[in-house]
């Protein structure tokens, strides 16, 4: 039989929760029926060394370019290769993107000027998969040949703040659009009741085995009264201020303990300073980008999770995996994966809330045990979602695993 082709489209494989689950992704499929293309707009990140031998690595479209550096280097460039379009979509990009300020919706609007400067990829495939929000997904609707369409949102989508109205263009278009929770699902239907069908649940693919391998490798750590680790990207959302806020009070409590921060991104100056201006330099550490962040879930004594809001957090399904105590503030999705007081401890989101409930942990070493007992029998394996997109490369429509079992 011949092989699918599949193709993925991703704006870079920088850390974060999508790219880290489009990597799990390609690691998990079974290249003996697939022929799989991956499209990156910047072919860089710390997962882009992750990706499968066998998963061929496209060029970027050269255009792209152009809107991804500064005006007058773009402009100079264009001119001297006498691209006049390119020249006249740069214009306009640049005029829409000083005039609106919410990031989400920039990028709705100066789509359509990158759009008209890239070609068309050649070459047809099985599934085309746009594997976030926006650039990838639009992408995938006007440059990709294609016999089926999978898009992807990897967040709640109000939480987003995009404009309904532009993405309902790309949505209807598409075979699928999958998103990452059932809270996620439920606020696509509810934003989109004219297509409320094409969203499906498509959660984020976890590699389990490798997971537990790679927590395995040694790495310099010394054992403190009370180890904490928390992942993210250093962003706002991400609720670092109220992490802060909590190792504040541990530390008057007297409270002896070490806070790991795994992480990176544009506040990573602004936490070093306030870090230091609150003297947690012995108490909280910006360890940065990790390959392997997997030892350190390992090493420490419960994982913290301070998110704002999520779609589904790639984080606190590995520390689900390695069987992590865990808590977590309550943004609006938190109840698909943690169910309070038996697979983690959700709590206000406030810097005393935090610090209340990790006191309460130390205090009662019991309830943490009973915790990683829980996590113990919970079933992380993700092979179900693997067989979705199986199924959607093969016949462009899903059946459940139970109907698909009784036709066997």
């Amino acid at each position: 039989m011949d092989k699918k082709r599949l193709l993925f489209v991703m704006n870079n494989l920088h850390c974060g929760g999508a790219e880290k689950a489009l990597v799990s992704l390609l690691q998990t499929l079974d290249y003996e029926q697939f022929e799989v293309d991956l499209l990156l707009f910047r072919k860089e990140g710390l997962f882009l060394k992750q990706v499968p031998k066998t998963v061929n690595l496209l060029e970027a479209p050269s255009e792209y370019s152009y809107f991804d550096m500064s005006f007058l280097k773009a402009i100079l460039k264009a001119f001297v290769s006498l691209k006049w379009p390119i020249i006249w979509n740069r214009i306009a990009f640049t005029k829409v993107y000083k005039s609106e300020s919410h990031p989400g919706i920039r990028e709705q609007k100066t789509w359509k000027y990158i759009s008209a400067s890239l070609p068309k990829l050649k070459g047809h495939y099985d599934l085309a998969v746009g594997f976030l929000e926006n650039a990838p997904n639009n992408y995938c609707i006007e440059k990709v040949s294609a016999h089926y369409k999978l898009g992807m949102i990897h967040s709640d989508y109000e939480a987003l703040g995009l404009d309904p109205q532009r993405d309902l263009h790309y949505f209807e278009k598409f075979t699928y659009v999958a998103t990452i929770s059932e809270q996620c699902v439920a606020v696509l239907q509810r934003n989109f009741t004219s297509i409320s069908n094409k969203f499906i649940l498509l959660k984020n693919i976890t590699a389990v085995q490798l997971i537990h391998q790679l927590a395995k490798e040694p790495i310099a750590f010394t054992k403190s009264a009370l180890d904490l680790v928390t992942i993210g990207r250093l962003v706002p959302l991400k609720g670092f201020d109220l992490l802060l806020d909590a190792a504040a009070q541990l530390k008057d409590s007297g409270l002896v303990f070490k806070w790991y921060i795994i992480g990176d991104g544009p506040m990573r100056e602004e936490l070093r300073q306030q870090i230091s201006h609150l003297q947690l330099t012995e108490q909280v550490f910006l360890l940065g980008l990790l390959e392997n962040p997997y030892p350190y879930l390992e090493q420490c004594d419960f994982y913290v999770h301070t998110s704002k809001y999520e779609g589904k957090s790639v984080a606190i399904d590995e520390a689900k995996i390695l069987g992590k105590p865990i808590i977590v503030t309550n943004f609006s999705t938190v109840k698909d994966q943690i169910i309070h007081q038996q697979t983690g401890w959700i709590v206000e989101m406030d810097g005393k809330a935090i610090a209340n409930a990790i006191q309460f942990f130390v205090e009662n070493k019991a309830i943490a045990t009973t915790l990683r007992q829980q996590l113990a029998l919970e079933e992380m394996t993700t092979e179900d979602e693997v067989e979705k997109i199986v199924q959607i490369a093969h016949k462009g429509t899903l059946l459940t695993l139970e109907h698909k079992q009784n036709e066997n």
